[in-house]
């Protein structure tokens, strides 16, 4: 894979909030097993690191021919040939010429060479393009361009605009005063949206004549494959520690966007940066029909040893009964006891084209030749991007005909990923587009401006909007454009701004907004605490000063999440209230909207320092580090009061629907992993045609592994009264799982009776589905 081959993350749907869609905890290494390193600032490293310099090609020039042959002979059509060769070899065994296939043969490994040395020179050219590519990095008290191959860890670097990264680099600054900066990562996760970055308030104001005078050091965890998530801290005078999050590092393989210049230092390079561990050497692949045409190849070979094993015992009888009193037949008075076998070698030498030798050059051929007319099929051309198919791998390409599984995301890949806010559930009440509007005399502004609870909760409901999010406002152009890692947060955003409450600006420390009920007033909050939105969370929160001076903790996220930490006085959450907001939430739901649940809490100035020191001290804490900040995040992230929900439409891809249909009606499964609610899921699932009306749907939604069990065997006993003993794999089915049922449907009692369930439907939704859940099910059909 070369470094412009994107890995393939999955996207998170469930209420994407905030820094980007990160996978579960569970996916990684658990904080207390994790090692780290320590890289110095200006001073040497106590310890050798990898070199920045990477090669992504299947050969070089000393391993190529003991690969390539390892490649060739795992072909059995190519051992036999090379067996013939031999056997031609021997005097009076071979009735053919010494070169006859041996000539055909050495031809065959010559195209077939050639062939694999012109797409790794690819690869090599490529990686050679890569490597001598230059980078600002900073020596002493001068700076320097080398190359990105002489980069080392511990080098500070500065990267302008529209430059790539050369290694995973920690963020110090930006020119901007508070350290943004914006970065393109479609190279990494396949997302073309710009997504944010912020250093440090410690770091960034670093300038390039501070540099040589940084004497600390860094510490982080030791490389890893995990995109969204990194761990570690800095000192800049080597005392004083800070700690360092996913939203300070700068990946290779992505780039600087609409940022003048940044300051870095590398910690991660070569094959140990992120993209390169997503990363993998070119394997030896060998394709279905190389397996199949292997099998096939077996069989002819078992049927001419039994060729030649017949005639050679016709040939000795026949020399031993009629032959032998023929007088014009010389009379052989050799040792017969080689005849059998030199015999038999020379009927298998005289039979062997029954193995046509020209089988696999021209399955090369016809590969090559597939190959080129991909890459100029304009049917399979995208104009909006300019962007071809290429056939990277030409051994492969009957693969796209076989086909028998599709797994899909939902977001970006069925829908369009643009986010358009359609209604809101604030204090119970439901509010459509209409009823809002951008008018001081729509229904929600006129509430607005009255006094009483309804009116307090409108406003907390818009300020939270307008106040806890990540997102960041550009105005280099000339207009306020915001830029947001997640297209449901600049939705958000942008409601709260049509309700009279614009987000202005944003340091590390504050978020500047204009609330507009008639007169324009600029209102400053201060950021406190950020708890960011994470898969396991599924929820983001912060603690704000409020201009009045008063402490609050804002929260928005998933609807299960925030009801689990709602309080249960009912002088707080009226019950009317609560199931008010469930009833919108599921009619949000049924409309295949996203949805998500807004709260808040006040805080007294005592409650909030006590909290504060913890959870400082938990997030410098690289020993017990996860579970100590999850452990603090959940002791004040309770008692909140509801206020509301919003309702956001992703729009699906043009012509979906009509792919869907054709792709089954091809006896494709397809199985779609996304984060949405099941209520979301299924609606989406039927405007897209995953479900049809006359579709059997088995949807499995349980709290315990017997019940899981019990519900996938009624299911399963419903199809063998239908289908018999033996089920179907086409079923016109389709099975709906969500991802706390989808824990108990993969353990080891009901992992078999799942399996079968789902591999006998024609689509499967597993909804509520965590990154890591993802990618398990991506494995294999997950299990």
């Amino acid at each position: 894979m070369t470094e412009n081959e994107a890995p393939a993350p999955s996207n998170d749907e469930s209420s994407k909030t905030s820094s980007e869609k990160r996978p579960s905890k569970k996916s990684k290494v658990s904080a207390e097993a994790k090692q780290f390193r320590r890289i110095e600032s200006n001073k040497p490293q106590t310890r050798k690191y990898m070199s920045n310099e990477i090669s992504s090609g299947k050969y070089t020039i000393i391993t190529f021919l003991p690969k390539f042959l390892y490649e060739q002979f795992r072909r059995y059509s190519n051992i036999f040939f090379l067996s013939i060769s031999i056997l031609q070899q021997i005097d009076g065994v071979s009735p053919t010429g010494k070169f006859t296939t041996l000539g055909p043969f050495l031809f065959i490994l010559t195209v077939s060479a050639v062939k694999e040395i012109i797409e790794d020179f690819k690869r090599h050219r490529s990686d050679r393009s890569t490597n001598t590519r230059r980078v600002t990095v900073f020596k002493g008290n001068s700076t320097s361009e080398v190359t990105w191959a002489d980069v080392q860890v511990g080098d500070f670097i500065k990267i302008n605009n529209d430059q790539g990264f050369p290694a995973d680099v920690v963020l110090y600054s930006s020119n901007d005063e508070t350290g943004i900066c914006y970065i393109e990562t479609s190279n990494l996760d396949g997302e073309t949206n710009l997504k944010v970055r912020q250093a440090i308030p410690a770091t960034a104001n670093v300038k390039d004549e501070d540099i040589p005078s940084i004497t600390g050091h860094i510490e982080c965890e030791e490389p890893n494959r995990f995109l969204y998530e990194f761990l570690g801290k800095v000192s800049l005078d080597g005392q004083h520690e800070e700690a360092l999050g996913p939203d300070q590092i700068l990946l290779r393989g992505s780039k600087l966007q609409n940022t003048q210049w940044i300051i870095g230092q590398v910690i991660y390079t070569g094959h140990e940066s992120k993209l390169m561990k997503n990363s993998s050497k070119a394997p030896l692949k060998q394709s279905t029909v190389d397996k199949m045409t292997n099998r096939q190849i077996f069989l002819l070979f078992l049927l001419l040893m039994a060729i030649g094993v017949t005639c050679a015992t016709l040939s000795l009888w026949w020399d031993g009964t009629i032959g032998s009193k023929m007088w014009y037949f010389p009379q052989d008075t050799s040792d017969k006891s080689y005849g059998f076998p030199l015999t038999m070698c020379t009927f298998i030498i005289l039979f062997n084209n029954l193995i046509p030798i020209s089988l696999t050059v021209t399955l090369e051929i016809v590969r090559f030749i597939q190959a080129k007319f991909i890459d100029k099929d304009l049917e399979m051309y995208y104009e909006v991007s300019d962007i071809p198919a290429v056939a990277k791998t030409s051994n492969l390409n009957e693969e796209l005909g076989i086909i028998r599984y599709i797994f899909s995301d939902k977001t970006g890949t069925l829908t369009q990923n643009v986010m358009e806010f359609k209604g809101a559930s604030i204090g119970g009440i439901f509010y459509d587009p209409d009823s809002i509007g951008d008018s001081q005399n729509s229904p929600l502004i006129k509430k607005m401006k009255k006094n009483g609870k309804d009116a307090e909760d409108i406003k907390d409901f818009l300020i939270i909007l307008a106040v806890c999010h990540t997102v960041i406002p550009d105005r280099s152009t000339g207009e306020l454009v915001y830029h947001a890692s997640s297209p449901d947060e600049r939705a958000l955003v942008m409601g709260a701004e049509k309700y009279g409450f614009a987000f202005q600006s944003r340091t590390p420390t504050t978020v500047t907004i204009t609330v507009n009920l008639g007169t324009p007033q600029t209102e400053v909050y201060e950021l406190l605490s950020v708890m960011d939105f994470t898969s396991d969370r599924k929820r983001m929160s912060v603690v704000v000063k409020r201009p009045d001076g008063s402490l609050a903790l804002f929260c928005k996220g998933a609807d299960m999440m925030v009801y689990d930490r709602l309080s249960k006085d009912s002088k707080i959450n009226s019950e009317k209230m609560v199931s008010g907001t469930q009833g919108h939430l599921d009619a949000f739901s049924r409309l295949g909207l996203r949805t998500l649940c807004l709260a808040i809490k006040p805080l007294q100035e005592s409650e909030y320092k006590a909290w504060s020191q913890e959870y400082h001290a938990a997030s410098v804490n690289t020993a017990n580090h996860d579970k100590a900040v999850a452990a603090a995040e959940e002791r004040i992230e309770n008692n909140l009061r509801l206020i509301g929900a919003t309702a956001i439409e992703d729009k699906l891809q043009d012509e979906v629907p009509e792919t869907i249909a054709t792709l089954l009606k091809g006896g494709i499964s397809i199985w779609v992993l996304t984060g949405d609610k099941q209520e979301t899921a299924i609606n989406i699932g039927r405007s897209c045609n995953l479900i049809k009306d006359d579709m059997q749907l088995f949807i499995i939604n349980q709290s315990s592994i017997n019940a899981t069990y019990e519900l996938i065997n009624t299911y399963l006993d419903k199809l063998h009264s239908q289908y018999g003993e033996q089920i179907p794999e086409d079923i016109d089915a389709a099975v709906v799982i969500d991802g706390k049922t989808l824990n108990f449907a993969t353990s080891k009692a009901v992992k078999a009776d799942f399996v079968l369930l789902c591999t006998s439907c024609r689509v499967v939704i597993c909804c509520r589905a965590s990154p890591f859940q993802k990618a398990e099910v991506d494995r294999g059909r997950s299990y």
